[in-house]
Order: C-alpha cells, then sequence, then structure tokens
C-alpha cells in the first residue's frame, strides 16, 4: 500500500475529525470509518435517500500500518464472506446455509487481530444478496467470484485501529447531488442485479461448478488446491 494515500467517505454529514469507536458494529468489517478511493462512488454512498450528501476527502497516511488487503496475496473470497458472516445478519433459509455459516466461520474467518486497516469488497445491497445465496448453496464459487465485479462497485478502505485514525487528514469536502447520485447508485445497484441473472442463467448448465455444500463434504479448507482452481482461474 502506498505511504499516502486518497480516500473519501460518503456521508449525510461533513466528517472533518473521524472518531474511533463510533459506527455500527454489525458493518461489513465491523465498527470502523468506511472510505473508497473513488471519489464518484462516496458520492453515490453519500446518498442514500432522496437527500443531497458530502464526500468527505482525506489523506491517509499508511505508513506504519499493518494493512489487510482481502482481494490479494494469500486471501480469497471465502475470507471475505466468513468476515461478512461474523459481522452480518444473514437470510438462512435451509441447513445447508446453517452448516455452511458456521463451516465458513471456523475455516476460512481470518484473524484481524493487530490489523489496522482492511480493504475488501463493499456488501452494499444486491452484492450482499449474492452472498447471501452462496451461503444458502444456490449458487457456485465461481458464481460468486463474478457477481462481486458486476457493477464496478470497487473496493472499500475501513480504518480499524486507534493508530489509523491518528493517521488520516481531513482535506475538504464535496456535495453530492442526490439529483444526480441517488439515481446512479440505484442503476449501478439494478445493472448488478441484471447481470447477475443473466451469469446465473449462463452457468446454470456446468457441472463441474464448486458450490459450498461441496467444500463441506470434502472438507475443503483455505489452501485446498481444489477450491483454488475454482476461485482463481
Amino acid at each position: 500500500m502506498k505511504q499516502d494515500i486518497i480516500i473519501y467517505h460518503g456521508s449525510q454529514q461533513i466528517v472533518e475529525e473521524p472518531k474511533y469507536g463510533v459506527g455500527k458494529t454489525y458493518n461489513d468489517y465491523g465498527q470502523g470509518f468506511y472510505c473508497t478511493e473513488s471519489k464518484e462512488l462516496a458520492k453515490e454512498w453519500a446518498c442514500p435517500v432522496k437527500k443531497d450528501g458530502y464526500a468527505n476527502k482525506y489523506v491517509l497516511h499508511a505508513d506504519g500500518l499493518n494493512v489487510m488487503h482481502l482481494t490479494q496475496g494469500k486471501f480469497n473470497i471465502l475470507n471475505w464472506l466468513a468476515i461478512l458472516l461474523q459481522n452480518r445478519k444473514f437470510d438462512i433459509n435451509n441447513n445447508v446455509g446453517a452448516q455452511a455459516r458456521e463451516y465458513l466461520l471456523t475455516h476460512f474467518l481470518p484473524d484481524v487481530t493487530g490489523v489496522d486497516v482492511i480493504i475488501g469488497y463493499r456488501a452494499d445491497d444486491s452484492y450482499f444478496s449474492f452472498a447471501e445465496d452462496f451461503v444458502n448453496n444456490t449458487i457456485s464459487v465461481r458464481d460468486l467470484n463474478v457477481a462481486m465485479q458486476l457493477g464496478t462497485l470497487g473496493e472499500q478502505i475501513v480504518l480499524l485501529s486507534p493508530q489509523a485514525f491518528e493517521q488520516i487528514e481531513f482535506v475538504e469536502y464535496e456535495i453530492a447531488d442526490y439529483i444526480e447520485y441517488y439515481y446512479k447508485r440505484a442503476q449501478r445497484d439494478q445493472q448488478a442485479r441484471t447481470d447477475y441473472q443473466q451469469r446465473k442463467k449462463d452457468l446454470a448448465m456446468l457441472r463441474d461448478d464448486l458450490f459450498v455444500l461441496d467444500i463441506i463434504r470434502e472438507d475443503m479448507k483455505n489452501d485446498d488446491p481444489r477450491l483454488q482452481s475454482h476461485i482463481f482461474e
């Protein structure tokens, strides 16, 4: 990670001084300060309702911070999903889903002890439903991987530790006009759902896909080559 990066926080408020220990505990990565490197995405996130919001701009001085990047290196989509399962409430609608939740938490949950910043997918709106579908054995791990790329949602950068909060510096803010960005947000989500439904139809005939029930039955762990071949193909 670069020593200094420009990040944005979309909000209904101007946030000049992000505070540690403030915020919802049931967000994707737990309690933290959620940002993105994309000003446009921040403006969309700032307009969840028909009211103008703000894209707050910061410099994050990342030198010396312990950064966990969930879409790079040794991590994969199931590590991200396990963190999501730990923090968000899923609609589990069958016994397989209940077993999947426990299995993923046991075998794929990364240790975030000492992590200052997490970078990973944002499970916003339709994207969260994709994750639920996988846990409920409706879609394969290949489907899930593809689904998280739809709609170009990008990644979020989440400050977790007191040290991270000490190394963020407010620069300025821009107003996010809801007339533009409320509808852009809705359009992005709808496009992802449309692409996802088409993708599900395209993959329905593939018999070699790997579903969460297969992962449980075969007792696959994080470094299992059978799993890796589906995740990184």
